[in-house]
């Protein structure tokens, strides 16, 4: 099973609850088995790539099909490091119609490694299919060649997160009145990102983040939708150096 590394990221990747060790594997993983069966009907002797959502992933061949399972020869797991070298803990407020699966497909992909929906003041939509979030944060970390999972919180309340944010070297809170930029430090490593709803964050709210510390930043001069700047802002602070 000797393979270049350069072709890994072209290879079907899959994201399954298991430990990885090499030899012979039975894939049992009912979301994994229709895809590889029905969706992309692949063959015996093609070639996957199975991850342990721990940064791990191991080098795979298809030896055989059963009801419900395939039969895969792995190789040795390698341990693979894709992430920004900064943990991105995105707070976003839960938006309307479907735009926060939007924003949790999209985070996921460039790097952020906690998405926490919040209940802001001016929150409309209250509720989240949380089963479903985690399934979007799987589907996209698979295609986007990601090893790790992020971790998808069930929704906190303004105070919650204030509080639950105080473990974050930093937390830049995002406000259309800001005018001072992105700036980060060496030591800052584990970033807070804050996105209000549709109508933005109340003057009550951006008082009591001045009071936590918080950064008051601006994403530009144009008016950006809430979902817009949940992305921008969280790839800013992924790539963002010191």
């Amino acid at each position: 099973m000797n393979i270049q590394s350069t072709t890994y990221m072209r290879l079907n990747r899959f994201i399954i609850d298991s430990d990885l060790h090499p030899g012979v594997f039975e894939l049992a993983d009912p979301d994994a088995t229709r895809q590889i069966t029905q969706v992309l009907r692949l063959k015996t002797g093609e070639m996957l790539m199975l991850c342990d959502g721990q940064g791990r992933e191991a080098l795979a061949k298809i030896s055989a099909f059963g009801k419900n399972r395939v039969t895969l020869e792995l190789g040795k797991p390698q341990a693979v490091d894709r992430e920004p070298k900064r943990r991105i803990i995105l707070y976003c407020s839960i938006l309307k119609r479907e735009n926060f699966d939007w924003v949790t497909q999209k985070a996921t992909e460039i790097g952020v490694s906690m998405i926490i929906p919040i209940l802001s003041e001016r929150t409309i939509k209250q509720n989240l299919n949380f089963e479903r979030l985690k399934k979007i944060a799987k589907e996209a970390s698979e295609q986007s060649g990601r090893c790790r999972l992020p971790e998808v919180s069930k929704p906190l309340t303004w105070n919650q997160a204030l509080d639950n944010a105080k473990g974050n070297d930093v937390n830049f809170i995002f406000d259309l009145e800001a005018t001072d930029g992105v700036k980060l430090k060496d030591d800052q490593q584990s970033v807070g990102v804050f996105i209000g709803p549709e109508g933005g964050w109340t003057p009550e709210e951006i008082k009591e983040a001045k009071k936590h510390d918080f950064k008051i930043a601006s994403l530009g001069q144009t008016v950006l939708r809430a979902e817009t700047a949940a992305i921008v802002a969280s790839y800013l602070m992924a790539t963002a150096r010191s």
